[in-house]
């Protein structure tokens, strides 16, 4: 017999440990702990490849909001086993303005964006001028994700170094990215940083995290860190 919608919340609440629970919520500041079930990452990925055909996963995709961090967890994970890239998009823009945490934005990764770029770009672009905090997220990591490689282009750096935004999340992911870009495309990426192109504690941010990379060599390591802003 087919999965139904309860089923599914039965199947997330028998995953249930609240000492996981406890440690997630700490690391989540957006999330209220009572939300939190306490599911493992393994185990919501294994479920999500197990229902994601089904109508109730069908259902439970068009059931928002939702109550439970693990569902959105869960959202993510069936989004991204979608392998049709219009039907995904269409998914994706209904769940985008939920996403209320680091964690789902980030792990929220669809493996058909790999075969359609060429489409995804503006779909980036529109993202990341976006004023909710995660989808704007979204747009930065997936640009991050898809487009600091072969389809490379200096403006890229451009439009994340341009997104001016109070937000914690927003100035860490863009630390991430220039991270990963100075990592893959260090002769376009390191001018942002010597000069000084970034928000000050984006700029320090993403020069600890590429000193912390093993990608990044010693000389520029130490080139770096003669940028780090003081005071």
């Amino acid at each position: 017999m087919e999965t139904d919608r309860m089923d599914i919340t039965a199947q997330l609440n028998a995953m249930q440990d609240k000492a996981y629970a406890d440690f997630q919520s700490k690391l989540l500041p957006t999330v209220q702990r009572d939300t939190v079930i306490g599911g493992r990452t393994p185990d919501l990925r294994k479920m999500a490849k197990q229902i994601c055909k089904t109508h109730a996963a069908q259902d439970f995709l068009h059931s928002l909001p939702h109550r439970w961090f693990d569902e959105n967890q869960l959202h993510a994970f069936i989004l991204s086993e979608e392998k049709d890239f219009d039907t995904c998009i269409a998914e994706l823009e209904q769940f985008l303005p939920y996403i209320d945490n680091w964690a789902t934005c980030d792990q929220l990764s669809p493996r058909c964006f790999k075969k359609h770029t060429t489409e995804l770009l503006p779909l980036i672009r529109k993202w990341m001028r976006s004023k909710h905090t995660y989808t704007m997220r979204f747009g930065i990591g997936t640009l991050m994700r898809y487009f600091l490689d072969e389809a490379f282009r200096p403006e890229y750096l451009e439009w994340v170094a341009s997104i001016k935004s109070d937000e914690y999340y927003i100035r860490m992911m863009q630390a991430w990215f220039f991270a990963t870009a100075l990592a893959k495309q260090w002769d376009a990426t390191f001018p942002y940083v010597e000069q000084h192109r970034l928000e000050k504690d984006t700029h320090n941010k993403t020069i600890r995290k590429a000193v912390e990379s093993f990608r990044i060599t010693s000389e520029q390591k130490e080139l770096l860190k003669k940028e780090k802003i003081l005071g």
